[in-house]
């Protein structure tokens, strides 16, 4: 009786350090190959988010190590513009920033703002604009999930530009004291206004066109320059 009592132990501890050598073994194992992966460091992206953009392949192959032109952001835009199969549409402002080229796409026979475009300044990728060019437009933004390119409701700005100038100025005193506003976009659903400091561009807003609620657009970087149309 206690011979098997003696036995049952002895198999019971071997069977503990057998599991416990397993344990530890394994975590040596993982810890040596994941000290053996080389951190990466994203090149920016749209947005300066790094691994956020059309061009993908972030961490594979070489970086290209030159950005693109303005006229480069310009013809990618339209060539973007031209897939779409939308024939209203055309380039209104082209600029660039730090971090990603920005486009403002309106309609031709309203002069309305129909979408604001990132260009990806390594690539030339282009796609839509996170932010109210998603949330709040109403009739080329996001709709249940879904891209709504022309066939989603147009929602009519309730508030005027005027209104949405002074409600981005307010907020600018608040939140980026010196700031001020200059050429107020309309879009269905919202407008985007350009901000300034000591008489330069400094970045941009927007303001929604009903409940007046205020996104500053935080992606973009140091403003370099831009192209416009009259």
């Amino acid at each position: 009786m206690k011979a098997g009592l003696w036995i049952g132990i002895g198999v019971g501890i071997a069977l503990t350090l057998v599991v416990v050598s397993l344990v530890v073994g394994g975590m040596l194992i993982n810890r040596q190959v994941w000290a053996g992966v080389p951190a990466v460091t994203p090149r920016p992206g749209i947005g300066g988010c790094p691994g956020m953009g059309w061009g993908g392949g972030w961490g594979r192959g070489a970086v290209p190590t030159s950005t693109l032109t303005l006229e480069d952001a310009r013809r990618a835009v339209e060539q973007y513009i031209a897939s779409l199969g939308l024939s209203n549409l055309e380039i209104a402002e082209v600029m660039e920033f730090e971090n990603n080229f920005y486009a403002i796409v309106r309609e031709t026979d309203t002069g309305i703002g129909a979408m604001e475009l990132l260009v990806d300044k390594w690539t030339g990728a282009v796609g839509p604009e996170m932010g109210p060019n998603m949330m709040w437009n109403g009739k080329y933004g996001m709709h249940r999930g879904r891209w709504m390119m022309g066939g989603g409701a147009a929602i009519t700005n309730t508030i005027t530009p005027e209104e949405a100038a002074q409600i981005a100025q307010r907020w600018l005193d608040v939140y980026r004291p010196g700031a001020t506003v200059e050429d107020v976009d309309p879009f269905y659903g919202y407008y985007t206004i350009h901000t300034l400091r000591d008489g330069k561009i400094e970045g941009m807003l927007s303001v929604h066109g009903t409940t007046g609620q205020v996104w500053y657009h935080t992606w973009h970087g140091r403003f370099i320059r831009m192209e416009e149309e009259e």
